[in-house]
């Protein structure tokens, strides 16, 4: 059984998956990185280490699940994005595994961008791979990116994409994760601040701030800030912050499929795992796709998968 693995040493988590491309199952294993609290992420350096120390716990921990005899290809994820200077000293850790395992095993290495590991993952998660072959909009919405993306086959990257729209400030994660620790949450705040928003009555009609099909979101900082001095609830910052975020990227997702035509809508990143904001674009856009919440946040799914896409040329 050809199996695939593949590694991912982003900014807040090191993950290890194995693709299994007969049944098109996979095995993963992923630790955050232990920020302090209080804080908002890590050094670059802190970073590096904690990658260091967690890595082959993963890689044992899915080894521990399902031992692979074969292994047809390691990937890694190397750079932020697929552009010109997009460098973290983070994925040195995940790109250098790979290297070594090919030297040792015999098997292919490849290497690709976190984004594009996202949105592979995505595109899994939803049963849509065929994409692939085909253009369609990707949403990668996380702690370090808000970016509307349009989607081409291309033989060397497998994907190509070409930035239609990206926040022009604070990004979306960032946000929410500001907003979580002024309420006193736990970095990274995503999963908490759904749940106090959830506890809110309140529906806001958010005015976002759009620039073509690029947005602002220093401005929803600001007013939770505004509204936490003024003594609205908890729940209630929560409501906001969220709902402003979720107006954008449908206002980013209009604004797209106008300039491309009706392309397919994928969401991806940490961001789109949050129930309230996918409600909110379904109920406008009823065929967008998302991954599940497991496969939203950063994870080595996607990366494995490249390896395999790469190696069958399918």
């Amino acid at each position: 059984m050809p199996d695939f693995l593949g590694i991912d040493t982003s900014n807040y988590t090191t993950s290890a998956a194995i693709f299994r491309s007969d049944e098109g199952s996979i095995v993963q294993a992923r630790r955050l990185l232990p920020v302090k609290e209080g804080e908002l992420g890590m050094r670059q350096s802190d970073a590096v280490f904690h990658h260091t120390k967690q890595l082959p716990d993963m890689v044992e921990q899915i080894c521990g699940e399902y031992r692979s005899e074969a292994l047809a290809a390691v990937t890694a994820s190397a750079r932020p994005r697929n552009m010109e200077g997009s460098y973290m000293p983070c994925f040195l850790c995940g790109e250098g595994f790979a290297r070594s395992l090919g030297a040792v095993t015999g098997a292919p290495v490849y290497t690709t961008s976190h984004q594009i590991g996202h949105i592979l993952a995505a595109l899994y998660s939803a049963g849509r791979l065929d994409l692939v072959k085909e253009r369609f909009i990707a949403f990668h919405v996380s702690g370090g990116t808000t970016d509307c993306l349009l989607c081409e086959p291309d033989r060397d990257l497998l994907i190509k994409v070409t930035e239609l729209g990206s926040s022009l400030d604070l990004k979306a994660g960032q946000a929410v994760d500001r907003v979580g620790l002024m309420l006193g949450l736990r970095f990274p705040c995503g999963r908490e601040l759904e749940r106090l928003a959830e506890k809110s009555g309140r529906h806001f009609k958010a005015r976002p701030v759009l620039k073509e099909g690029s947005c602002c979101l220093s401005g929803v900082e600001n007013k939770c800030r505004s509204m936490l001095d003024k003594g609205e609830s908890p729940e209630d910052i929560a409501a906001y912050c969220l709902d402003f975020i979720a107006e954008t990227i449908t206002e980013m997702t209009g604004w797209a499929l106008e300039k491309c035509g009706g392309l397919p809508l994928i969401y991806a990143g940490g961001v789109m795992s949050d129930q309230l904001i996918r409600q909110r674009i379904i109920s406008r856009f009823p065929n967008a796709k998302f991954a599940t919440p497991e496969l939203s946040c950063d994870n080595a799914v996607g990366t494995a998968i490249f390896g395999y896409l790469m190696q069958s040329g399918e």
